[in-house]
């Protein structure tokens, strides 16, 4: 028997939000990183995704997506831009050291994406 790692794990795919779980691809560019300790920026690719660093909870995602909902009404023109706007900084900051993300026990880095894209790109950057 084999076993083949999946890249990008899907956290939840809602109507309006799909969010990717990108911890184990962070964490194999960190380990990979040319310096032992520093921070790390992931940027998503995409003009209407984001990047956070929380739980991976089930009802949370449903609750987000019930919240995204009441602040900006999905028949809203542009309204993944005016989401964005409000959530704040689309990067995310995860600081390493000895090659290891510096999370806690259950976090997780997420990528959200606001429009129910399917796309799941991201840049890394790492300065040590």
């Amino acid at each position: 028997m084999t076993s083949v790692e999946i890249p990008q794990s899907v956290a939840a795919a809602l109507p309006t939000l799909s969010i990717f779980d990108i911890t184990n691809e962070v964490t194999r560019e960190v380990r990979a990183a040319a310096v032992q300790s520093g921070v790390i920026y992931i940027t998503p690719l995409s003009p209407t995704s984001l990047v956070r660093v929380t739980e991976r909870e089930a009802g949370f995602f449903n609750d987000l997506e019930d919240m995204l909902t009441r602040l900006v009404p999905v028949d809203v023109a542009e309204r993944e831009r005016l989401l964005v706007l409000l959530l704040g900084s689309r990067t995310e900051q995860v600081p390493f050291a000895e090659r290891r993300l510096c999370l806690g026990t259950w976090q997780r880095v997420l990528l959200m994406c606001l429009n129910g894209d399917a796309r799941a790109d991201f840049n890394l950057t790492v300065l040590g």
